[in-house]
């Protein structure tokens, strides 16, 4: 089973995107530091709409700079969404490297760090639809920019943030590909009326 969004309009993916956030990473508490940034609106969206990886790597670089430049406590960390190019995971996967370059060429290494993340998330050793590999897996292929201070931040304030990738790997076997599927909702108007089938159930 895979996590893309298809057919989705260039209108539906941030908000697709903040659906996976609030129900798979928040919800299932994936990552311990998302929902204080998302709660003070310290998270800019960014939908890409370069169609090959030079333009993909253009705006990265001018979204690094808009980043470290930023306050702090206005911007704590952006999501570059590219739903038009790097959908092969394997493509996706050597492009990391293009973006760490970028990060080191501006002189980020220590201020800026980048968390990868793709609706085909593959971690060496496991198979393609293993859900372990659904750690990392979101609507669309995405690079996460996050401040090392933050981090730094995170990991004193969790002191256990060495396991939480364990962590998470023992809640998405717990609840499996149907209990993924009921949180990775496709599009807006699909969570919408998830929502109101479970409002009437009530």
């Amino acid at each position: 089973m895979n996590t893309t969004v298809t057919a989705a309009t260039d209108d539906e993916v941030i908000p697709a995107t903040k659906v996976w956030l609030e129900r798979a990473v928040i919800g299932l508490n994936l990552c311990p530091f998302a929902k204080a940034v998302h709660v003070k609106n310290q998270i800019r969206y960014v939908l890409s709409r370069a169609i090959d990886p030079k333009a993909l790597c253009a705006e990265l670089i001018d979204e690094l700079r808009f980043l470290h430049a930023a306050d702090p406590a206005v911007l704590d960390t952006t999501l570059l969404i590219h739903p038009h190019v790097l959908t092969n995971f394997l493509d996706y996967n050597d492009f990391l490297d293009v973006a760490d370059t970028a990060v080191a060429d501006l002189g980020f290494i220590g201020d800026i760090q980048i968390a990868s993340f793709h609706p085909h998330y593959q971690f060496a050793g496991t198979e393609a639809d293993d859900i372990d590999n659904y750690t990392n897996r979101s609507p669309y292929p995405m690079l996460h920019l996050l401040r090392e201070t933050s981090i730094e931040f995170a990991v004193t304030a969790f002191p256990d943030a060495s396991q939480i990738f364990e962590r998470n790997i023992e809640t998405l076997r717990r609840i499996g590909h149907d209990g993924w599927h009921e949180l990775s909702i496709a599009t807006p108007s699909e969570y919408a009326v998830k929502q109101i089938a479970d409002v009437q159930k009530k």
